[in-house]
């Protein structure tokens, strides 16, 4: 998994209010590029793009703007920080969005060096296998985890109701009566859930209860599928390896002998440190002076 893909996928949910209407949008940004996803409850968008796409868009929409992708990269994480995971310092900017044809353009307004500086996210349909890895898959994750969840306290209550009772056949007895419970029942506690608690427990809205309380599991869940991605790969690398390496073994053994000695070398390629939007460098801009027309005459 690529390091764009992979830090997407680990960031929350965020619930953005515009004048238009609201969205979940979760974001990713490192010196290489960029990747967003958004969603307003009954569409998914996506883009992601690489320091070349950035430094083209630039050029179009901030033409007195001259500097490297990676300073329009980092001013691009200081405007959307605020707006995705720091709620509580207000963002610099203005945002709006607009639907062409299939596609989401998110619109950012803001200053850059003193200049307005302008943003254009090009959001296009996600695709069937982007949602089940962000949404389907985490959100099935995290019911079977809250599942668990469930039983453990169930099994919790049950000893609480055990170490109760020793009490009373013991002699002690309660100060407050108020303080007096029935002895739990599972199935009669699921049962009055569904009557009761569950039409506003499923109460979805515009998703703000999802982002506001459950996007500690949603990381939680994310990250270990991270993990458990990982592993495989690894096993499977090492598979590969192991079986290439028996093939040149054999291969090598059933050679005959000669007087020049062969050997066998593996490179391993280098791996670069996964960025992260908070270390970018921030390079120094510089403003495109305007020439002065000249008349024919002058």
């Amino acid at each position: 998994m690529e390091e764009l893909e992979q830090g997407l996928l680990m960031q929350p949910w965020a619930w953005l209010q515009l004048a238009e209407n609201s969205l979940l949008a979760k974001a990713y940004i490192t010196k290489h590029g960029y990747a967003l996803l958004v969603s307003d409850l009954q569409q998914v968008w996506h883009e992601q793009v690489d320091t070349s796409v950035v430094s083209q868009r630039a050029k179009e929409l901030n033409k007195r703007l001259a500097a490297p992708p990676e300073a329009f990269l980092c001013h691009l994480d200081d405007l959307l920080r605020p707006l995705l995971k720091d709620t509580a310092r207000p963002s610099e900017a203005t945002f709006s969005c607009d639907h062409v044809a299939e596609a989401l353009i998110l619109r950012v307004r803001s200053e850059l060096s003193g200049l307005p500086f302008y943003w254009n996210f090009h959001c296009i349909p996600a695709s069937s296998s982007l949602v089940s890895q962000h949404l389907i898959r985490p959100l099935m994750g995290m019911s079977l985890a809250l599942q668990c969840q469930v039983r453990e306290l169930a099994t919790l209550l049950y000893m609480k109701d055990a170490e109760i009772q020793d009490y009373h056949e013991s002699g002690a007895t309660l100060s407050r009566d108020r303080l007096k419970t029935e002895p739990f029942e599972e199935n009669s506690f699921l049962e009055q859930f569904m009557v009761e608690k569950l039409p506003e427990a499923c109460s979805i809205g515009n998703g703000r209860p999802f982002v506001m309380n459950l996007q500690s599991l949603y990381v939680a869940v994310t990250k270990q599928e991270v993990q458990v991605g990982q592993k495989h790969q690894g096993t499977d690398s090492q598979t590969s390896s192991s079986a290439s390496l028996q093939g040149t073994d054999s291969h090598l053994l059933n050679q005959p002998e000669e007087p020049v000695s062969s050997a066998l070398s593996l490179s391993v390629p280098e791996i670069e440190p996964t960025g992260t939007s908070g270390s970018m460098p921030r390079p120094q801009l510089s403003k495109v002076k305007r020439k002065k027309p000249r008349g024919l005459f002058s």
